[in-house]
């Protein structure tokens, strides 16, 4: 009997990560073959039937798509062979069907619900759960509503099932890829999107024989590994990897698709760590401030405290340049201001910035490096071929980022809306963890608190931010006198190993000339 890779969806294709059985081996329909893997999810492949090992037609690391063969079982109603009974297969043993056979989807899967990534937020709290043990649940049902200093994030059910386990309560500080919840379905989850449901393990039989258990040198699963920093998102390769170099999950960086772990992760994180222990930045001095005289201590919020971290890594990581010029936008500030009017019907603010986003997405298409990040080993640069502007706004909990998407598709009234909504909605957190995500380049503008000019810090994956600063009425000579003109501070801060200094000066001087004449934007 052929073992084939179950329907996987909208999945094209997976790898093997595990192979948990060998040729010679008797097994029931339960006992997992082999563990596959995609972006999505983890997944024990089930042999299916009962019977004896012939052949695994596999290895670790193949990527494998619908309908691949896995291995080749002689069922024991064929070769005779019971669970009290084993025996090595023969070359006489003939397949009992000649069709493949799949696994059955009716069998019951247990899926761990976990913590989706949460980008540069550290860790949320529960603060709702709205599902209990044994409860049933429909695709959409919500399970938990999680809240960051940022936004407030509803974490529904991908699946139709029952609920088996809640990981967590109200009040609990959790992370990327902490357990949520199990749902045991008989369901093929076909329509699995959210990277959360992040592992599917096949319940096992609740007495196993003798001679199903698997060989010591075979490659066993644990569905969920607790020494290994189970809130970590995180496959079982992953996790055997960690174990043998005995490696915490919570200090590894995961760039994989939604924050996944990657074992190329693990190796990465044991030599920076080789690196740092021999050589890193120097710690500053601990002083006794009070010892001076009378001092306050304030804590500073979470957000806080995560922008301060990732304001660090991005400095210490990425070698900046900043380079700055003027814009004249004396044509451009006469013309928002004939707009007050039909601003004030539309019931909007019109600042400055819809402009200069605008300008900033017609130079992104004109430039799309500036629209890049650098691939993971700094040896390619990924291209998007989406233009999504963050906006950096000013909260009473700090700075945060929230991202515009598909910018370069909107109009000027579009633009300032979106604006005025995200700022809004950003100094009320209420903005969604999702509304934060995916930026290309970022927008710092300080309006009249800007002065000269500043050197903001690069929003890494992106390449470039650029700084606004406040408008001046600088003097400008026109032949015969000196004319008033008013002027705008850009400051371009660059990845300069992506970005050189004529990139740098010729996305400046196409700034200068969109901002100068603004008929510019509608070509």
């Amino acid at each position: 009997m052929d073992i084939l890779i179950p329907n996987l969806g909208d999945i094209e294709s997976v790898e093997v990560t595990e192979i948990c059985v060998t040729a010679g081996q008797h097994v029931t329909a339960d006992d997992a073959l082999i563990v596959i893997e995609s972006d999505k999810a983890s997944m024990e492949v089930p042999a299916g039937t009962e019977g004896v090992i012939e052949k695994i037609l596999v290895g670790l690391g193949d990527v494998l798509e619908n309908g691949a063969v896995i291995a080749h079982i002689a069922s024991a109603s064929a070769s005779g062979v019971t669970a009290e009974q084993p025996s090595e297969p023969t070359s006489a043993t003939p397949p009992a069907q000649d069709k493949p056979s799949q696994v059955a989807a009716s069998d019951p899967v247990s899926i761990e619900v976990l913590v989706p990534d949460l980008g540069d937020i550290e860790q949320v709290e529960v603060i709702e759960i709205a599902v209990a043990v044994g409860d049933r649940l429909d695709l959409g049902d919500l399970l938990v509503v999680l809240e960051s200093d940022k936004a407030s994030m509803e974490v529904p059910s991908e699946v139709v099932g029952d609920v088996v386990e809640v990981g967590v309560k109200v009040g609990d500080q959790v992370r990327s890829g902490a357990l949520l919840a199990v749902v045991s379905t008989t369901s093929q989850p076909d329509g699995i999107t959210n990277p959360s449901v992040a592992q599917q393990t096949r319940q096992p039989s609740a007495t196993p024989a003798p001679s199903t258990q698997r060989h010591e040198d075979s490659q066993a699963v644990k569905p969920r590994d607790e020494t290994a920093s189970a809130e970590a998102y995180a496959g079982p390769a992953a996790r055997l990897l960690a174990r043998e170099l005995g490696v915490s999950l919570d200090g590894v960086q995961g760039r994989g698709r939604g924050g996944r772990i990657t074992k190329e992760d693990i190796k990465r994180h044991v030599k920076l760590q080789r690196t740092t222990a021999s050589g890193g930045l120097p710690a500053l001095p601990k002083v006794d401030h009070a010892s001076f005289g009378e001092v306050k201590v304030e804590d500073l919020s979470r957000i806080q405290v995560q922008v301060a971290k990732n304001m660090h890594r991005n400095w210490v990581n990425i070698p900046h340049v900043t380079q700055h010029d003027l814009a004249d936008v004396d044509d451009l500030e006469r013309f928002r201001s004939s707009l007050k009017a039909e601003a004030a019907r539309r019931g909007l603010g019109l600042s400055p910035l819809p402009f200069i986003i605008k300008a900033v997405t017609a130079a992104l298409l004109d430039m799309p490096k500036f629209n890049s990040s650098l691939e993971e080993g700094g040896t390619a640069l990924v291209y998007k071929r989406y233009l999504n502007i963050g906006v950096a706004v000013d909260t009473p909990e700090g700075l945060v980022v929230p991202v515009i998407p598909d910018a370069d598709k909107m109009g000027v009234w579009e633009l300032a809306a979106a604006v005025v909504d995200v700022a809004e909605r950003a100094k009320k957190k209420k903005l969604g963890l999702d509304e934060m995500r995916g930026g290309t380049f970022t927008v710092s503008s300080l309006g009249r608190l800007g002065g000269t000019g500043f050197s903001p810090i690069i929003n890494a994956p992106e390449v470039a931010i650029l700084g606004v600063g406040r408008t001046q009425i600088r003097p400008v000579w026109q032949g015969d006198a000196f004319v008033p003109r008013q002027h705008l501070p850009l400051s371009l801060s660059y990845d300069h190993r992506v970005i050189n200094g004529v990139d740098g000066g010729n996305f400046m001087q196409l700034m200068v000339k969109l901002l100068g004449d603004i008929r510019h934007l509608s070509l």
